[in-house]
């Protein structure tokens, strides 16, 4: 079914993120590095990681309450590691810190064939996809995962919210091969709760098993979903749980106190990793039939979506084609109710909102 979406210029955009976080006191340049990831969200479709999720984290769990502080420097600490940086992200924006971590570990991976940076006492940088996307687009391979601002998952097996939502986000450089970049970019949760919010402002049900209400029992009401459910059921779990173990060796402590309440000794932040592969690291160059690097990884896909499997889609495929809508409608793309958000966004800033009636829209099916 065709959805309408209203047509914001990324410069109208951007000028009111921008607003939102100067007005919060963050720096120029975090504000921008906010903008930039949030532009990139929604012109791909990531609706769950828009700048109105941004602003709503750093309200719950940011620079309102002290878990984010603006304008704070990270410190590089020292390591013996010539590929592997580790950072204290004194909890700095954690969008800023995240297109700075995977730049650097680009340039690592120039030197090194790889680079590695850990990121301890960071606050949540929302869409993982947007940094390796942009590593990929470049040319490299690029991981990265963090553990979530709050414990909203139940283990598989349990009936207590002990695991965060905790992405993995994947990226390969494919262009060549196939159009746009791989991208594979999920929660470890059936949905993120960002989901959730989306669909409480939109009034649609949530889907069966993804979440459960205040007593543990299933709900597809996003009005009465208090904690989500890992998605696979064991697999999921052991997806979060990796990243929770991860966090534990870069110094992250109790999940379940996270962005809670201060508790005595802990620490409460996120924990960030990184690492960016050059492709040419990986290959002692034995293709089959002499084929290039490119040419073989166009080969394994073109044989991974053929015998009648043309229809399937490539992850990173959807968030390209919406891209492109973006593109040739002319700016990002918002339904009405994330209009009406943005404009509360831009009335707390002091900056001008956004005329509905002048906006150019579309519909997108």
């Amino acid at each position: 079914m065709a959805e309408l979406f209203y047509v914001v210029p990324v410069e109208e955009h951007e000028r009111v993120v921008c607003a939102a976080y100067v007005n919060r006191g963050f720096t120029s340049t975090e504000s921008k590095q906010a903008a930039r990831l949030a532009t990139a969200a929604t012109k791909h479709g990531i609706r769950t990681h828009n700048a109105i999720k941004a602003i709503h984290l750093d309200d719950l769990f940011g620079s309102r309450v002290g878990g984010c502080v603006p304008g704070v420097a990270v410190q590089r600490l020292g390591t013996r590691f010539d590929a592997v940086e580790v950072w204290d992200g004194k909890k700095k924006l954690g969008q800023a810190v995240a297109w700075e971590a995977i730049e650097r570990c680009i340039e690592l991976a120039e030197i090194h064939g790889s680079g590695t940076v850990s990121v301890d006492n960071a606050f949540h940088y929302l869409w993982g996809g947007g940094y390796v996307m942009e590593a990929a687009k470049r040319g490299y391979i690029a991981v990265t995962n963090c553990t979530a601002s709050l414990a909203e998952v139940v283990p598989f097996g349990g009936v207590f919210p002990t695991l965060g939502t905790n992405p993995h986000s994947w990226g390969f450089p494919t262009t060549d091969a196939v159009g746009f970049p791989i991208v594979i970019d999920w929660a470890t949760s059936v949905i993120a709760m960002g989901r959730v919010q989306q669909f409480q402002r939109e009034g649609k049900q949530l889907p069966p098993n993804a979440a459960v209400d205040k007593d543990g029992n299933p709900t597809t009401d996003p009005h009465a979903a208090v904690s989500l459910m890992p998605f696979g059921a064991h697999k999921g779990y052991g997806l979060a749980l990796m990243n929770e173990v991860i966090a534990a060796f870069i110094g992250g402590s109790v999940p379940t106190i996270r962005s809670r309440q201060q508790v005595d000794g802990e620490k409460q932040g996120c924990n960030f990793f990184f690492q960016v592969l050059h492709p040419e690291a990986l290959s002692a160059g034995l293709f089959a039939k002499n084929r290039s690097q490119m040419e073989n990884v166009k080969v394994v896909i073109e044989d991974i979506l053929g015998h009648g499997n043309d229809s399937c889609l490539l992850p990173g495929q959807l968030e390209a084609q919406f891209a492109a809508r973006s593109e040739e409608a002319g700016g990002l793309l918002f339904s009405e109710a994330e209009v009406d958000a943005l404009n509360e966004i831009a009335t707390e800033a002091g900056t001008q909102r956004f005329e509905k009636q002048v906006l150019k829209n579309v519909s997108v099916s």
